[in-house]
């Protein structure tokens, strides 16, 4: 039986997938989705960006409830929120790491 999806939560799906469907977004899920947390300078590091790009990138995955951040000292660290959609996507990712 197919469940039906309200036009709230349809949006609300769209808005989460868009936000990580970006491919540095991609790259940084993929990153995190190995580990328990990873802090700002690290992604940085390892994607070779500047740390503002991924700030921006970390907080727009923030804002759509796929990440949520951790305060170590003057660092800033992402992990995964632990929801029903971020278990999902990180299935679908890692079939195609």
């Amino acid at each position: 039986m197919i469940k039906k999806i309200g036009n709230k939560d349809l949006k609300v799906l769209a808005k989460r997938l868009q936000a990580a469907s970006e491919p540095t977004r991609l790259q940084i899920l993929c990153l995190i989705f190995g580990k328990e947390k990873v802090c700002v300078s690290e992604i940085a590091k390892k994607l070779k960006l500047s740390v503002a790009i991924v700030s921006h990138h970390l907080q727009a995955l923030y804002k759509e409830g796929i990440l949520n951040p951790e305060r170590e000292g003057k660092r800033i660290c992402y992990i995964l929120a632990e929801t029903d959609f971020v278990n999902d996507l990180k299935n679908l990712i890692c079939k195609y790491k």
